[in-house]
């Protein structure tokens, strides 16, 4: 029986092989899925926000592309996972409200698009594929049989990429 296991708003989980990871309502927000395709080691983590530097106080380190990026990757390792073979795949960092006249520092999908892609590729680690951007909301699932994601969009249907 495959486990199913929720990972909430500015949260990561990672599990061992059978599992699935899912994680709803990605707006601005990104869901960043990590595989081990020898292992079948998945990962994911619901980030809200860019990066931790902005912050006075960091209660929450899945929060932040930068942190929380790292922190799926060190979680993923310590189950055995190994660090050379794992792949990205991300979604969500939608523009859900447009506000009149509003600056580019507002638009925190795009935002959160780009700190994530910048912080998978300092650590080395490819996006095989990516739903991001759009005006629309996202539920999101990874299987560890075969690491496909499969998105749900309201309005679009599913699709696996």
């Amino acid at each position: 029986m495959t486990e199913i296991i929720r990972v909430g708003m500015a949260d990561l989980k990672a599990a061992r092989h059978p599992a699935i990871l899912t994680t709803l309502g990605l707006g601005s927000c990104v869901g960043i899925t990590l595989y081990d395709p020898k292992t079948k080691i998945i990962g994911m983590v619901h980030i809200m926000l860019p990066c931790s530097q902005i912050a006075t106080a960091i209660t929450n380190r899945a929060k932040f592309a930068d942190t929380g990026i790292a922190d799926l990757l060190a979680e993923m390792i310590s189950l055995g996972a190994n660090r050379k073979e794992i792949v990205a795949k991300i979604a969500g960092g939608a523009q859900m409200f447009k506000f009149a006249g509003s600056h580019e520092t507002l638009n925190i999908g795009t935002r959160n698009s780009e700190a994530t892609k910048q912080v998978l590729k300092e650590l080395g680690i490819p996006i095989l594929a990516e739903d991001v951007g759009g005006t629309h909301g996202r539920t999101i699932e990874i299987s560890s049989e075969d690491g496909r994601l499969m998105v749900k969009t309201i309005g679009y249907g599913i699709k696996y990429i």
